[in-house]
């Protein structure tokens, strides 16, 4: 089997999951990650026993703060077949250029722009577009958490509209510098991105969206409510959930509430950092209305995308042509069952 060699810009909130994803796989080998700062996810990133490179401006000071490092960013891309990009929203189109003269591929994320790379990514909707690409973009969790179940009912009942409102975390939980708010911030310049978003990958999809920011740290939560071509049951549209990749049902009566259960539910399934890859909605908050649909799904913002970015590089580097297959591999190397 041959092993594609896997190199990770950026080793922090998605970073340090992608990279730890791609070391479970056993068709990848992670060379490495960067760190721009001697911190403590530096130090964590050697422990596990990653490789850690730096950019060439980063050197001396790690050097003088003692953290050993196996050389630059430069040195890194030298030594991988493919790139992930986690740097900050915005900064991955600063090495694009960088990546292409060094004859690799790479993944960014979804805080970059669609037109970055002409190709955005979901392994349900769309695994087939980046087969063989130079460069795709993983979209965002929000954009990916959508992607999970509006595709999979547009595909059996095609949808006339979908109307989402998404009640967003204002920061990630290590996150000291923002949030949480006093309050709640709707975001006023609408339709929202998310949309957008979404039709970079399903582009006739008629979809519209709006957000508000709220005091959590734990996840995103989702209302949804879609207008279908035809009229179906509050059954079959379980049923597709049911069967639909990487989508979680759960139960309002079973205890699971809110997102704060939800976070302990993936704690009690001993999930690494307590991620839930899945996009879980409340079983019990589907109903369908003659041809209207309405649902609630949570989002966590950490670590749907990571499955994803596991994918898109099998597609990218043409290791798995079948789409299912992939995610397959990727779900019992991460330990997500369906």
């Amino acid at each position: 089997m041959a092993t594609i060699r896997v190199g990770v810009n950026g080793f922090g909130t998605i970073g340090k999951r992608v990279a730890a994803a791609v070391a479970a796989q056993d068709d990848m080998e992670l060379v490495g990650v960067t760190k721009t700062r001697p911190n403590y996810e530096a130090k964590t990133a050697i422990a596990k026993g990653y490789g850690l490179y730096v950019p060439e401006t980063s050197v001396q000071a790690f050097k003088d703060a003692g953290v050993e490092i196996q050389g630059t960013l430069k040195d890194l891309l030298g030594k991988v077949d493919i790139i992930v990009d986690c740097t900050p929203g915005g900064v991955g189109e600063e090495y694009k250029e960088m990546y292409k003269e060094a004859g690799v591929k790479a993944i960014f994320q979804g805080g970059e722009d669609h037109a970055l790379t002409g190709i955005s990514f979901n392994s349900t909707a769309n695994y087939s577009e980046s087969w063989g690409a130079q460069f795709s973009r993983v979209v965002s969790c929000n954009t990916t958490g959508l992607l999970r179940t509006l595709n999979p009912l547009d595909k059996k009942f095609k949808i006339k509209n979908a109307f989402v409102t998404i009640v967003r975390r204002a920061a990630d939980p290590g996150d000291s510098k923002t949030g949480p708010i006093n309050g709640l911030e709707p975001s006023v310049k609408l339709p929202t991105h998310h949309g957008p978003d979404v039709q970079s990958i399903m582009p006739w999809l008629n979809i519209n969206t709006m957000a508000i920011k709220a005091s959590t740290t734990l996840m995103h939560v989702h209302t949804v409510v879609v207008q279908l071509e035809n009229e179906t049951t509050t059954e079959e549209v379980l049923s597709i959930f049911k069967s639909a990749p990487r989508v979680r049902l759960v139960k309002s009566k079973d205890g699971i509430k809110s997102t704060a259960e939800i976070m302990e539910y993936a704690r009690d399934i001993g999930r690494d950092r307590s991620d839930m890859y899945e996009i879980v909605v409340w079983q019990d908050g589907v109903k369908v209305v003659g041809n209207t649909l309405y649902y609630y799904q949570a989002v966590h913002q950490e670590s749907d995308v990571i499955p994803e970015n596991v994918d898109c590089i099998r597609s990218m580097c043409k290791m798995e042509q079948d789409g299912a297959a992939s995610q397959a591999k990727t779900n019992k190397a991460m330990g997500i069952s369906q």
